[in-house]
This record gives C-alpha cells, structure tokens and sequence, in this order.
C-alpha cells in the first residue's frame, strides 16, 4: 500500500536573527463554524490566519515562526504564507492528537535554530492579537521565564451543581481569562515536557505543563479584543474590531487629504500593511512516497 507524506521544504528562508521564536498552533476546526474552518474563514479579504501570521511576521522582535497543523491543511496553509509573504516562516508541520502534542512538535522544530531562547505559542485562531500584548509578553518571559498576558473577567461567575443549580457566587476579584501568545524560556519550555510525560492531553493550556512542573507563571495584561475565533458571530464581532483598528491607523498615521477616495486610502493602507514584508523567494513541497 502506497502511503504520501507531505513535507514542507524551505528551499529560499533563512533563520532570522532573532532569539524569539513563534510557535502557531492552526489545527482549524468546523465543529462550531458551521461548517466553515475557522482558520482559513475570510475577515476584511485576508483569512483567519493571514491577519495572526501578520502580526508575528510584522515585530520586530520575533524571529522563527513553526506553524503546526493537520496534515490536511498543510498545502492550504503554505498557500496563505506564499501569499502573504511572510517569510519569518520556516517550518510549516503536521501536529499531534492534543494541542500539547502539537506544541511540543511545534518546539522541537523552533529550537533546532540554537540562537532561540523564548518561545511564543499562539492559538492561530487570535488574528488581532496586537504589538502590544506581544511586546509584553516577550519583555516579561525573558525576566520571569513563564508568562502569560491575562484579562479580568467582567461576568459574574456562578458555581452549578446537579439540575443547573447555583451553588454558589464565586468571587471574581482574582479571577482573569488567560490569552495566548503565552512565553516561555526555552529551558522552562523544555523541562517542563521532560516532566510531563506521555500523556499531554491533561494539559488545558501551555502554561499548565510549566505549572505542573512546579514553575511560577506570571501574568502581563492582556486585549479584550484578542479573541479566539471559534463562531461565526466571532468573525463580525473580529471584523468590526478590525475596521475600528484600521480607521484609526488611517486618522492617525497617515496624511490623508480630505478630497482622498476610499479607493485611495485602501491602497495607502494595503502600503502601509506590507511595507516591512518581503516575500520568499521559493517554497516547494515534496510529495514523498513510501511502501
């Protein structure tokens, strides 16, 4: 029986310089799309995870991005890096059964470039994660080791018990929603999957696996509007934070004359959004066939 492997092979891309790397973990889903898998579904023209590449392949601090995904969507996603461009990607490979699973592959990839020493793991389904939040994150894993940018929750949180009944009201003083890009020391990163054995599947989080091996994790504020997509009514609710994040880039940092088109100022803006881009020269993918 004749088996095909795909594997991505990086024949023009360089490691980068810098000692931050990215781990995207972009398995995509249509469990709760209604169909639609949300890491390639469309927001404003570009897909879901065109709009997170583009924030990592855009820092100026990052260096080496591994995309990790379903070996199904490995053509699907070196068509979205060719596209866009984003040549801070080196390795774009299949997961595991778990998300820890894939992130542990995702890792043993990242570090094969020894000048890495923080990792960044993002869920590929937050494409509004902003410069911000990043910068926060790698400023303090490279202090603390372990971190995580976090929101406080806004809700009010009740404990059920059997039937839906309340149990109790929780108190939410230190209650937060943990985000992604969550950072890691390499070391930290790599102890902690040493001692966590086999069975990742446990783990809700990265930042759990450093937790469990008994590594403080500190927090770094986090957006509200760095959401995960996992509706569709995420989607509106992305692309309306997108159009407010645009206008204000527009207003704000470009001369736009007030006799300006609309046609006018897409453009300026689609100048703006790929000036620090440089496309890679080639990406082929080898179809290897085996008994």
């Amino acid at each position: 029986m004749s088996i095909k492997t795909f594997e991505l092979v990086y024949t023009a891309l360089n490691s980068q310089e810098s000692n931050v790397g990215v781990i995207i973990v972009a398995a995509g889903s249509a469990s709760r799309m209604a169909g639609t898998n949300k890491i390639l579904a469309p927001i404003m023209g570009k897909s879901v995870i065109s709009h997170t590449l583009l924030a990592f392949n855009n820092h100026p601090l990052v260096g080496d991005i591994v995309l990790v995904t379903r070996k199904d969507m490995i053509l699907d996603l070196q068509k979205e890096v060719e596209k866009g461009g984003f040549n801070k990607v080196t390795d774009i490979i299949e997961g595991g059964n778990c998300r820890e699973e894939s992130v542990k592959k995702g890792f043993q990839r990242l570090i094969k470039n020894e000048k890495i020493k923080t990792v960044l793991i993002h869920d590929g389904a937050r494409p509004l994660v902003g410069e911000d939040v990043i910068d926060r994150v790698i400023k303090a894993s490279e202090e603390f080791m372990a971190t995580v940018p976090a929101v406080r929750v806004k809700d009010t949180i009740k404990r059920i018990g059997t039937l839906g009944k309340v149990e109790e009201t929780v108190d939410r003083e230190n209650l937060v929603h943990i985000q992604t890009p969550q950072g890691f020391a390499v070391s930290v990163l790599k102890d902690s999957f040493e001692k966590a054995g086999e069975d990742l599947s446990l783990f809700t989080d990265d930042a759990s696996l450093a937790e469990r091996a008994n590594y403080p994790v500190y927090t770094v504020e986090g957006d509200y509007k760095n959401i995960k997509i996992t509706t569709p009514e995420d989607l509106i609710l992305a692309e309306a934070y997108i159009k407010s994040i645009e206008g204000n880039i527009i207003t704000n940092t470009l001369e736009v004359p007030s006799d300006t088109t609309n046609v006018e100022i897409n453009k300026a803006w689609t100048d703006n959004d790929n000036k620090a881009q440089k496309r890679p020269e080639s990406i082929k993918v080898d179809i290897l066939n085996g008994n």
